[in-house]
C-alpha cells in the first residue's frame, strides 16, 4: 500500500464520517420539503449545523453550509466587499496577506478586476508570518477606505501559524471586518469562532476526514453579507440550494471527532513531524526546512505539515521520483497550462525562484504512522541524488513571478 503523505491536500473519509455519510445518503429526503422524509433530512441536516457550531465555537444560526473552502471563502470576501461597498462607495481597499490559498487571494485579485477592489498585499517575514505593523499602518492611514482584511488562520503550504488574533483586534479598532480562512487550522489548533473576533471564517470538510464537497463559512450574526447564489432563500438567504444532509452528517462527525482529539492528535502528528524532519536533515544535510524555527508542540507551526527546500531539485521531478516509490506528496506550488511556476508563498517569504521550485510539503493525518515516516526517510536520499542528476526543469524566462502578477 502506498505511503500517503498528503492530508494537507485530503485526508481519508474516516470509518465513523462515512458511516455518516451513507446512512443518511441511503435514506434520501430534501430537507426543503414538508413531508415526513424531508423533514427527517432536515433533522440530521439542522443536528449536523448544532454539532459543527459547538465544535467551531459558534452559533448554530453563523453556520452556513457550502461545496468546500473555496466557495466559503469566495462567499466571504465578495460578500463582504459588496456590503461594505455598498454602505459606502470609499470602502474599496482590501488587506491581504501575501501568503493566502489561491481560494483567497485570487478571488481579492477578481475583486480587483472586476468590482473596483483596491488589492494592498501585505508582506511577511522569512518564517511566513504576516506582518502586524504593516496591517497596523495600513489600517491607520485612512480607515474609512478600507472594506475588509483577511488573514488566513495557518499556512497550507508552510504550515506557519497567523496572528489572527492580534489582526481582529487592530482592525476592530477601526470598524473593520475580518476574514479568515481556517481550512488547514480547524482540527489541528484550538479555533474558536465566537472568541477570535473574526467576522467570517472558512473550514473544509476534506481537510478532516469528511468527503470532498463539504464546507462551511461562519457568518457573526451582525454581519452583513451580499450572497453569491440566489434562488429558494436557504440558510438565511446567504447560500441558496438543496442542502447536502448526508454532507453536513458527515462533515459534522469528522468536525466532533477530531476537535474532541485534538491535543493528543497534536502531540502524536508534531511528533511524527519532528521525526521526519531530522531524518531528512540527517539524510540530505543540506535540506532547508520553511516556516517557524521552532519545533514540538508549538503554536508557531501545523503540527502535521513538513516543508522543505532541497538546493538542486526542481520539486515535480522529486515528487514523480517519490510517487514511484511508492509516496505521494506535494510540491506545494501551482501550475498552469504544464508550465512549472514558483509559490507565491516562498517568494512572498524572500525564496528565489530556483529555491521555490526546489521544495516539496510533507503532511500527515489521522492515519500516518512511523512506518510512513521510515518509508520516506529510506527513500528520499536516492530520490534527491537523481532529482538533482536529472537537473532543474524549464527555464526562467518562462516561469511566472511575483512581480508579473503584481502581488506574490
Amino acid at each position: 500500500m502506498a505511503v500517503y503523505l498528503d492530508h494537507a491536500a485530503t485526508t481519508p473519509v474516516t470509518p465513523a464520517a462515512l458511516a455518516a455519510y451513507t446512512g443518511q445518503i441511503a435514506r434520501g429526503g430534501n430537507p426543503s420539503s414538508l413531508h415526513a422524509a424531508g423533514q427527517a433530512a432536515r433533522r440530521v441536516l439542522e443536528d449536523a449545523r448544532e454539532s459543527l457550531a459547538a465544535s467551531l465555537g459558534a452559533h448554530p444560526t453563523e453556520i452556513v453550509f457550502t461545496s468546500g473552502g473555496t466557495e466559503a471563502d469566495n462567499l466571504a470576501l465578495k460578500g463582504l466587499y459588496w456590503a461594505r461597498r455598498d454602505g459606502d462607495p470609499r470602502r474599496r481597499r482590501i488587506l491581504c496577506s501575501s501568503v493566502e490559498h489561491h481560494a483567497v487571494a485570487d478571488t481579492v485579485e477578481w475583486l480587483e478586476a472586476h468590482e473596483g477592489a483596491e488589492a494592498v498585499w501585505l508582506p511577511c517575514d522569512r518564517a511566513g508570518v504576516t506582518s502586524m505593523d504593516a496591517l497596523r499602518a495600513e489600517l491607520e492611514q485612512d480607515p474609512g477606505s478600507v472594506a475588509l482584511a483577511a488573514l488566513m488562520w495557518a499556512n497550507n503550504e508552510v504550515g506557519t501559524v497567523q496572528p489572527v488574533h492580534e489582526a481582529v483586534r487592530l482592525a476592530a479598532a477601526h470598524g473593520v471586518p475580518v476574514h479568515a480562512d481556517a481550512v488547514q487550522a480547524f482540527g489541528h489548533l484550538p479555533v474558536d469562532f465566537a472568541g477570535s473576533g473574526l467576522a467570517t471564517l472558512a473550514v473544509s470538510g476534506h481537510k478532516l476526514g469528511a468527503p470532498v464537497g463539504t464546507g462551511a463559512l461562519a457568518v457573526r450574526r451582525d454581519v452583513a453579507l451580499t450572497p453569491l447564489l440566489h434562488g429558494g432563500g436557504q440558510q438565511r438567504g446567504l447560500r441558496s440550494g438543496t442542502l447536502d444532509a448526508a454532507g453536513a452528517a458527515a462533515f459534522a462527525v469528522a468536525a466532533r471527532d477530531a476537535v474532541s482529539r485534538r491535543p493528543e492528535e497534536a502531540r502524536r502528528l508534531a511528533g511524527l513531524r519532528d521525526r521526519l524532519l531530522a531524518g531528512i536533515e540527517r539524510e540530505v544535510p543540506d535540506a532547508v526546512v520553511s516556516g517557524p524555527a521552532e519545533r514540538g508542540e508549538s503554536a508557531a507551526r501545523l503540527p502535521g505539515v513538513a516543508h522543505v527546500t532541497f538546493p538542486g531539485c526542481e520539486g515535480d521531478s522529486l515528487l514523480f521520483l517519490l510517487d514511484m516509490a511508492g509516496i505521494a506528496t506535494s510540491t506545494g506550488s501551482a501550475c498552469t497550462a504544464g508550465v512549472p511556476r514558483p509559490s507565491h508563498v516562498l517568494l512572498a517569504m524572500g525564496r528565489s525562484e530556483e529555491e521555490a521550485r526546489g521544495s516539496q510539503r510533507f503532511s500527515l493525518g489521522w492515519n500516518s504512522t512511523e512506518a510512513d515516516v521510515d518509508a520516506l526517510l529510506k527513500a528520499i536520499g536516492p530520490a534527491v541524488e537523481q532529482a538533482r542528476a536529472a537537473g532543474m526543469a524549464g527555464h526562467p524566462s518562462r516561469i511566472e513571478t511575483a512581480s508579473t502578477r503584481g502581488r506574490r
